[in-house]
């Protein structure tokens, strides 16, 4: 017999509704990780000086950007590649959801180094303190998908599981949401955090690397706890689009850590200055 330990609490998608018009808490949740990540940049970068004020100031503004569009063009070509090329149009619906975070991790990458690249900075410093952050997005992400009753887990029964009013066939099922807020946004988070205090943000490329393992592990992990997507189902024997989109991460993850080196905050200024007096000159010329 199913045991039904858990109910589900059916809280509105909707965070703040004004005449007519919801905010939902997925999107609290993308601009809530977002904010917060920045701050936390801020308070890293006063030990690790890889950014000046400005820079700092402009840092938000490509993550939003790599962040969004990275996610939503990921979620097109891994999940609905055939779907949304009969209708591109939808490719623009992003109120309609949709998000992929492989593809918003890409996206926030390329972001991240077009915008070292245009200020002459070193890449991995700054890549090495966002990855630090990324798990308080996780964390929001997925308490909003388990608000909205999506991305639910498999049948189960064990006194965790509960019936989600989205399941058509209104089963017990594991409330993995939750199972990736705790491992992908709590425990990830906390392993970064202590990386980061133990001073490996000196070794250029560790904490990436660390949250590519630390990701692509518990993310492989939740999955077996997570009901495949209905529209792609098991992708090789038992293997779901999470893992196999998991296993390059790992790998990177692993490279990364290996080949990690220590760097030092008078080469993070050289780089800056060279920049500067670059700048100088062409100012001149004109």
């Amino acid at each position: 017999m199913l045991n039904v330990l858990l109910e589900f609490p059916n809280i509105s998608p909707n965070a703040i509704e004004i005449w007519g018009f919801g905010i939902r808490w997925y999107s609290l949740a993308y601009i809530g990780g977002l904010i917060l990540g920045w701050w936390f940049v801020r308070q890293m970068n006063k030990q690790t000086k890889a950014l000046d004020a400005k820079q700092y100031d402009d840092i938000l503004t490509w993550a939003i950007f790599g962040v969004i569009l990275g996610g939503r063009l990921g979620y097109v070509l891994f999940y609905k590649p055939i779907e949304y090329l009969h209708d591109p149009v939808r490719i623009l619906h992003i109120w309609e959801g949709g998000m992929s975070f492989h593809g918003g991790m890409i996206g926030m990458v390329l972001a991240m180094y077009l915008f070292c690249r245009s200020r002459k900075i070193r890449f991995f410093p700054v890549m090495d303190m966002v990855a630090v952050t990324a798990p308080i997005g996780l964390f929001f992400g997925r308490l909003a998908n388990f608000i909205n009753g999506e991305l639910y887990g498999r049948v189960t029964d064990s006194p965790l599981g509960m019936v989600f009013p989205a399941d058509p066939l209104q089963l017990p099922r594991h409330p993995s949401q939750l199972y990736e807020a705790a491992l992908e946004g709590l425990v990830l988070g906390i392993m970064l955090y202590i990386s980061f205090r133990l001073g490996m943000w000196k070794r250029a490329k560790f904490n990436s690397g660390l949250f590519l393992v630390g990701y692509g592990v518990f993310r492989s992990i939740s999955e077996l706890f997570r009901e495949p997507d209905k529209h792609l189902g098991y992708i090789i024997e038992g293997i779901t689009m999470g893992q196999l989109l998991s296993a390059p991460m790992i790998l990177l993850g692993i490279y990364l850590l290996i080949t990690s080196k220590p760097t030092t905050e008078l080469e993070t200024k050289e780089v800056s200055e060279k920049w500067q007096k670059k700048k100088l000159k062409r100012k001149k010329k004109k």
